[in-house]
């Protein structure tokens, strides 16, 4: 009989101040089959729904979000350090996600019926795969749950959703709402720690949704054998600039890879630009990092394992560092897991802060001596998730973007994503798709039907 250990309370943090802000007893096996059964429970029912039927209850939990946004707001603020406009801003993306898939489930994707084979009818129907575990980060936690609930909800499965160890707060807040309008156990959370997760993977479910860093995704596949799994695993994206690049170019770079902190699996992290335009790339990049302040303008680091982290590639890496200006904080935001922007230049192409994702205020630049160059810096390490180019002659920016290896390229814009567009990754970023009608695949199975009209 496997016996284990007594569960030890986590200290969760407030990012602005480290300041312990609450405790959390994380999900042991008890919990995780209780989750798991609960959910088995409700699939039955919430799949025999009609696609009507769930995307009426999908509309109501969304109106429940909407009615109860401050308390959304708050607790998500609670969680990430983010500015109050920041997290308003995603919990209504958040419900439009949710929003979207209530529509989205009640268009008809399957092929249509018809004689296939001579003497016979065929047609195609989507089922549910069953129990979903989705598994979701901290950086935006109730937005990147929508990202995953939203199309496995609405093609008619059950989920338990698992949020990150240091943000459990909406997740917890979202399943409360949805026993309401959804109905019991067709959505429930399961707050815990990497322990709680590995378990949640290894229990009895029928597909796993990861959000999460490669490493995360490699046990997770580990764990999950010839189950569905569908992961993101982080970008590291690189950002072309053209010699043509718009004048707004370095200042919208910037602003992409300082929003949240610069923890979005999307932002640009590596400015590639040609070595005759290098320097001038560095001082505007500066400048604008300049402008831009830890605390007026972007929040902290989410925990102490992320600053760590992000502190240990800067150590480590091989260059010029021009920070931005002194940390300006409001009273009372000291102490927490502040760090300003760093530009980090003149860099091989094997630095650490060019191959790792750093996930945080950081921009790397390198340096090609021609387009096909920048081409290739763009697609040299391992993560390939999204990018952007930025140059006003059409023809040389579209072959640009047709020429990256990823899921995603933005052409003079960068971090730009609605519903209604895929998002995934390709190599080291995982594979799978979030958002569009594409994701309803995710958490669907196709069984073909043919019967003999004689």
């Amino acid at each position: 009989m496997i016996t284990f250990p007594p569960v030890q309370p986590l200290d969760l943090s407030d990012p602005r101040t480290g300041q312990v802000r609450t405790q959390l007893a994380p999900g042991g096996p008890d919990e995780v089959t209780a989750a798991v059964a609960a959910a088995r429970g409700a699939l039955g029912t919430w799949a025999g729904l009609t696609a009507k039927e769930r995307s009426h209850r999908l509309l109501a939990l969304v109106a429940a979000i909407e009615t109860q946004i401050e308390l959304y707001v708050r607790q998500e603020v609670a969680g990430t350090g983010k500015s109050v406009v920041d997290a308003r801003a995603e919990v209504l993306q958040a419900a439009d996600v949710l929003r979207f898939y209530a529509g989205a489930v009640r268009a008809d994707l399957t092929p249509a019926a018809g004689q296939r084979l001579p003497g016979r009818e065929s047609w195609v129907r989507w089922e549910p795969i069953g129990v979903v575990a989705a598994i979701v980060p901290w950086n935006y936690p109730l937005l990147m749950a929508a990202w995953r609930l939203g199309p496995a909800l609405a093609a008619g499965n059950t989920v338990v959703l698992k949020p990150a160890q240091t943000t459990p707060d909406t997740a917890v807040l979202l399943a409360r709402h949805a026993a309401e309008t959804l109905g019991p156990g067709v959505l429930v959370a399961l707050p815990g720690d990497r322990g709680t997760g590995r378990l949640l993977v290894g229990a009895a479910v029928d597909a796993v949704a990861f959000t999460g860093s490669q490493a995360g995704g490699l046990d997770v596949v580990t764990r999950a054998g010839l189950r569905r799994v569908s992961l993101e695993l982080g970008g590291n994206c690189a950002a072309v600039v053209l010699p043509d690049a718009p004048d707004d170019t370095y200042a919208a770079i910037v602003a992409a890879c300082t929003y949240n902190a610069g923890q979005s699996c999307a932002a640009p992290a590596r400015v590639l630009t040609l070595r005759s335009h290098h320097d001038e790339a560095v001082e505007r990049l500066a400048a604008a990092m300049s402008a831009r302040r830890a605390g007026p303008d972007f929040g902290p680091l989410n925990n102490p394992d992320q600053l760590a982290r992000f502190d240990a590639i800067a150590a480590e890496s091989m260059a010029g560092v021009r920070r931005s200006g002194p940390l300006a904080l409001a009273d009372g935001e000291t102490d927490g897991f502040w760090r300003a922007g760093l530009i980090l230049a003149d860099l091989p192409p094997d630095d650490p802060a060019v191959t790792r994702e750093m996930f945080g205020p950081a921009l790397t630049v390198q340096a090609a001596d021609d387009v096909d160059g920048l081409i290739a810096l763009a697609n040299s390490v391992p993560q390939a998730l999204a990018a952007s180019v930025w140059g006003s002659a059409v023809g040389v920016a579209l072959r640009v973007a047709g020429e990256l290896d990823c899921g995603e390229v933005w052409v003079n814009c960068h971090l730009e994503q609605t519903a209604e567009l895929p998002h995934g990754g390709r190599r080291g970023s995982g594979h799978g798709t979030d958002l569009s009608v594409l994701a309803l695949t995710e958490y669907q199975r196709p069984k073909t039907v043919t019967v003999r009209l004689d």
